[in-house]
């Protein structure tokens, strides 16, 4: 009886323990879902133009089948303005839209779902990795509250979509013991990611070799070969078509202002034309600035201290994980590395191979600090991080009950910096930053629709850019009008595609408002004379005819001006 009370008890700790990873698990996700969900129609503080461009395509394959410019069922890429993104998002989004309506919740609650669901992947992902419960729910708590992700995973990108079914991928494949469904559903995951973001379209092929040379005998099944060649095989021919290269051609290292620069400096070199040819020539360029990038990435100055350049992707001077990681990270690293190199671990060499890879994309364009362009590290650094928390209590030799004393401090404190970043999301940043978010056009699209009666014509400026999707977004015509207006006039210039008219509206550059007088050419050359019609202005402060009457001044939320509104009748 001793002996059986003995074992009673520890059967009985064993079933709360398990009890309470899991509702420890709970409270993680439904936190990060909190997270993700609270105001998320109101901050960011505005829909970018990326976002209605995504939302309205959407909409217009859910009203018509086909996207704004008519093309049924984009696989590949889809237009938008010019830089071709990749579809997935849209057939995502289409049944929230559906079931919301075209609004900012409509939008980007599918990405605060995604944000959750990857959560979830970290968690499975960390324990098939580790096989420990604790260290997977602090990888997964980490996802849910470092800035990183926490700021993108509020709002509508692409990269959201690719890196929850890249982690999902790989949970599925870390934890293939559970089923033999989960190498195929791995692999399909991750062709996804293929039609997801164009990182993950560099990325996951290189990600796949590696998959293929570790663990070559589990994908020699007719199932998981069929699913590679119908994702992967096409690849290269889906690169070659110059709508999937357009956006690349723009952003890589190597583009046409790089090759006057290299030009120029072997021309200026003093060295004999052979020395200059080797030194300045396009791979050496490359090599040399995508090394730089490359290190920029795995840098504390990037993950810790200042994080991403773009206003819209991260907050400005803020780290994308909170400083006291740091350490835990780097070890974290270490650790893996030795059990991949030295203790020859398939799993850990996996999880190394994606490390050193996933900076890559990121590396060979032009941008540093490129946030959403290196987001296939993620959730590597959470992951990193939970590993060197834990591995750190092994070197000190810590009791359970000192592991679980700091465990719970180093959740304490994250916790304390998560409440001073959101403050400052939510507070300085959202009024500071309004700005880059093209705040305003919602309120001058609403003015505008509200009055539309009153006016012949609705002139709006393309100082803050692509107006004409705000009004198509905001407005919610239907893609049918819209396609089948005879008043719209659409065309192509430097790569870009542009809207000048629509319906009554009228799209002019800043500098195509006249100084004085009624008449205004678009870039299309089309005149619009106001002095008969009755018109609507809708410009940058500061910026119209002098006869003009102003009628309404829109303002970021920082009190400073953003359009002004002025009448000619």
């Amino acid at each position: 009886m001793h002996i059986f009370g003995i074992s009673l008890c520890e059967q009985k700790k064993e079933t709360f323990m398990k009890k309470l990873w899991w509702i420890s698990l709970l409270v993680v996700v439904l936190g990060g879902a909190f997270l993700r969900l609270y105001k998320i129609d109101s901050n960011p503080p505005a829909l970018n133009w990326d976002e209605v461009s995504h939302g309205y395509n959407a909409f217009s394959i859910l009203r018509t089948g086909a996207d704004e410019w008519g093309q049924t069922f984009p696989v590949t890429n889809f237009r938008a303005y010019g830089d071709y993104p990749l579809p997935l998002n849209l057939y995502i989004t289409i049944p929230f839209i559906s079931l919301f309506g075209l609004n900012e919740i409509g939008i980007r609650i599918p990405h605060a779902l995604l944000g959750v669901g990857t959560i979830i992947a970290t968690y499975f992902l960390t324990l098939g990795l580790t096989k420990r419960k604790g260290m997977s729910t602090v990888a997964a708590f980490l996802v849910a509250i470092h800035p990183w992700y926490l700021f993108t995973s509020r709002f509508v990108l692409q990269s959201n979509v690719s890196i929850f079914f890249l982690v999902t991928a790989m949970a599925l494949f870390i934890n293939r013991a559970r089923s033999k469904w989960f190498v195929p559903a791995s692999l399909f995951c991750l062709g996804l990611t293929l039609f997801s973001y164009h990182t993950t379209r560099i990325f996951s092929p290189l990600l796949l070799v590696v998959l293929v040379m570790l663990y070559w005998k589990e994908f020699r099944r007719k199932l998981n070969i069929f699913i590679i060649v119908i994702f992967f095989v096409p690849l290269p021919f889906i690169l070659l078509n110059p709508d999937a290269r357009a956006r690349s051609q723009e952003v890589f290292i190597v583009n046409p202002g790089v090759v006057s620069e290299i030009e120029e400096l072997r021309n200026q070199s003093t060295l004999p034309p052979l020395a200059s040819k080797l030194l300045y020539n396009r791979p050496v360029y490359v090599l040399k600035k995508a090394s730089l990038h490359y290190i920029d990435y795995m840098s504390p100055h990037y993950l810790f201290l200042n994080g991403g350049t773009q206003y819209q992707f991260s907050v400005p001077n803020q780290g994308l994980l909170y400083v006291i990681s740091l350490p835990f990270l780097y070890l974290g690293l270490y650790i893996v590395g030795k059990r991949a190199l030295i203790s020859r671990d398939k799993a850990y060499q996996l999880i190394f191979a994606w490390f050193l890879l996933a900076p890559i994309p990121a590396a060979i364009t032009t941008e540093r600090f490129a946030v959403l362009r290196s987001t296939s590290l993620l959730p590597l650094p959470e992951i990193l991080v939970a590993l060197g928390l834990f591995s750190f209590f092994t070197y000190i030799r810590a009791n359970l009950r000192v592991q679980q004393f700091m465990v719970l401090v180093f959740i304490v404190i994250n916790i304390f910096l998560l409440g001073q970043y959101l403050n400052q999301y939510f507070g300085q940043y959202r009024e500071d930053y309004s700005w880059t978010w093209q705040y305003g056009y919602k309120e001058i699209v609403q003015y505008a629709e509200e009055n539309k009666g009153m006016y012949d014509r609705i002139i709006v400026t393309k100082k803050y850019g692509e107006p004409h999707e705000f009004v198509l977004f905001y407005s919610g015509l239907d893609p049918r009008s819209y396609q089948s207006d005879s008043n719209l006039m659409r065309y192509t210039q430097s790569n870009w595609w542009w809207v000048d008219t629509f319906g009554q509206y009228v799209f002019v550059n800043d500098w195509e408002i006249p100084k004085e007088g009624h008449v205004f050419i678009t870039e299309s050359e089309k005149q619009v004379d106001c002095g008969p019609l009755r018109c609507l202005l809708i410009t940058s402060p500061g910026n119209a005819p002098r006869d003009w009457q102003k009628v309404k001044t829109v303002q970021f939320l920082d009190s400073s001006p953003a359009f002004e509104l002025y009448e000619h009748k």
